[in-house]
């Protein structure tokens, strides 16, 4: 099989599971989580290393941001045998109880991108597979953290993100609002494999917070000075399970 054109990998390069971050530098912070860490290929918004967690070998490669990036890196994973896809981001909050720091596992992505709009019609709905979801949702549970187990919402618009379509995702009872969830939900279920997303909160649309500070700009809660750390330490555990 020919070098996938993004991602530069082939056949016998990735594991069977794959993390996926969005952000290329959060790849080698899940890897300093792993041992036997090794860089398999760099390019553009993708960076792709294998490693290995209590025994469970694995990839991990970075999609960039949003469905069109996120899309490229899942067909071209599975093309060379990733059959798992976990996301593993950042995302904001869009109910008022959902604190920083807190945990979301999608149960579904509601889809405001383009993107999967090429492959089927949007009635056709992005969702992950249940036995992912159902090992980070018993990942999160057994570390103690304040999960959150619900629908989300996936944007690719990110400065039109008004305050007439946050109050109408509020209203639908979607939790949180991220950039890739849908694209790689559908590619996943129409290519007959798995797929799962667990996202901290790093910020409350609903509640004006943003990165950094919160409501009052006071200094965040001890919980989300280290979120990110807590859900690749979710994932990884999850990992193990499938």
């Amino acid at each position: 099989m020919a070098t996938q054109p993004h991602l530069l990998i082939e056949e016998g390069d990735v594991a069977d599971l794959a993390l996926v971050p969005g952000d290329p530098g959060r790849v080698d912070r899940i890897a300093s989580h792993c041992t036997d860490a090794e860089t398999i290929a760099e390019n553009r918004e993708y960076k792709v290393v294998n490693a290995t967690y209590e025994g469970r070998e694995l990839t991990i490669c970075s999609t960039g941001i949003g469905c069109p990036s996120a899309a490229i890196a899942v067909e071209e994973l599975a093309s060379v045998g990733v059959e798992t896809f976990v996301r593993v981001g950042t995302t904001g909050a869009l109910q008022g109880d959902i604190e920083i720091g807190d945990m979301i596992v999608a149960t579904g992505a509601a889809k405001a991108e383009g993107t999967t709009k090429r492959y089927e019609d949007v009635e056709y709905p992005a969702v992950p597979d249940y036995h992912v979801l159902s090992a980070l949702v018993s990942a999160a549970r057994a570390n103690d953290e304040d999960v959150h187990v619900g629908p989300v919402v996936t944007d690719d618009a990110y400065y039109a993100e008004t305050d007439e379509y946050v109050a109408d995702w509020e209203e639908a009872g979607l939790l949180c609002v991220e950039m890739e969830a849908a694209s790689i939900f559908t590619l996943a279920r129409r290519n007959g494999l798995r797929a799962g997303a667990i996202c901290t909160v790093d910020g409350n649309l609903v509640e004006g917070t943003q990165k950094g500070t919160d409501v009052d700009g006071d200094e965040l809660p001890e919980k989300a000075k280290n979120n990110v750390a807590r859900a690749i330490d979710i994932a990884l555990e999850a990992a193990t399970e499938l």
